[in-house]
């Protein structure tokens, strides 16, 4: 009963696979943050087990056992729906039609939403509103995720000016880091974006020069990593101090991580390489990876800390035999 909710996932995200492989090999508007849902999901399982408590259900055919079955199969309905029955085609139209931008990202926009509120009925019928806090962690990543998507495709180019503030510094260390590296750097101004260029002075024919929004300065896995600290930290049986200090920790490591991406945009395309996969897929991987696994840090961290605690306690000092006097 426990791992329902994962196996109702499991069935619609292999489907999708099979319809496009592709769409998996994309962390920006693809399917590889579903991929980690699920992964944050087995997580919160396997961390929790002996705590989940699924709801009873006494009667074969009663009004919630009948909910619970429909809920577990709407993730499939809807893969059908979208990809066979022409909803997909009905939401890009009407965004095209509404003016949006990327009107045809707004497909896989809207499938992220509907997962997310199709995961929090299920939990909501299987372990009631304790299940909703329990799984808050990956409801409220696949909930961001697709509204990030939907910001950026109604808003596309930096023109959402909250999560736009803090891309000029993070341009500006970026620069700071290519001039390190020995490179010679330039800002501009493209619009609501800055325009980073970074020449070799050896060679001054290797260039790059790019435009820089808030999905490239990778405000969205800050974003991201705030919201599953915030919710995962809550949770822990610790002193708010050291959930500050986690946190800080946690959240100075994932900017690093995105200033050090932005850098190697940079390198590699002044060696005249396809940027596309590493800006697409590998350099966010680089931060959504550190994003869950630093909870798995934190426990770890925790256990060796009650370990050395322990062993140094004035308990286990006066447990130790006596220690023999030098002859």
């Amino acid at each position: 009963m426990k791992l329902l909710p994962l196996v109702a996932f499991a069935v619609p995200l292999l489907w999708l696979y099979l319809l496009d492989a592709s769409s998996f090999e994309l962390m920006w508007k693809g399917r590889t943050f579903q991929m980690f849902f699920v992964w944050l999901m087995a997580l919160e399982l396997i961390l929790g087990w002996e705590n989940f408590q699924p709801s009873r259900i006494t009667k074969q055919f009663s009004p919630k056992t009948l909910a619970f079955i429909a809920a577990l199969m709407l993730p499939t309905v809807y893969v059908v729906l979208a990809n066979y029955l022409g909803l997909n085609i009905i939401i890009s139209e009407a965004s095209r039609q509404s003016g949006v931008t990327w009107w045809d990202s707004m497909a896989l926009s809207t499938e992220y939403l509907v997962f997310t509120a199709l995961f929090c009925v299920m939990v909501y019928i299987q372990f009631g509103k304790k299940g909703l806090k329990d799984f808050s962690v990956p409801a409220v990543f696949l909930g961001i995720v697709g509204a990030l998507y939907t910001i950026d495709n109604v808003f596309p180019y930096g023109q959402f000016t909250p999560f736009q503030l803090l891309v000029p510094t993070t341009a500006n260390l970026a620069a700071s880091v290519l001039n390190l590296m020995g490179y010679q750097t330039s800002l501009t101004a493209a619009g609501a974006m800055p325009r980073l260029t970074a020449t070799d002075p050896a060679n001054p024919m290797r260039t790059a020069t790019f435009d820089i929004a808030w999905p490239c300065a990778g405000i969205e896995s800050l974003l991201i990593f705030t919201v599953v600290a915030l919710l995962f930290l809550k949770r822990m049986p610790i002193s708010w101090k050291a959930k500050i200090g986690y946190f800080a920790v946690g959240a100075a490591v994932t900017y690093s991580i995105n200033i050090l991406r932005i850098a190697t945009i940079f390198t590699i395309g002044m060696n005249g390489e396809d940027v596309q996969m590493f800006h697409f897929y590998y350099g966010p991987l680089y931060s959504i990876t550190w994003i869950v696994s630093y909870p798995l840090l934190i426990l770890g961290s925790q256990i060796l800390w009650r370990k050395i605690a322990s062993k140094n306690s004035p308990a286990a000092k006066k447990a130790q035999p006596p220690q023999p006097n030098p002859a």
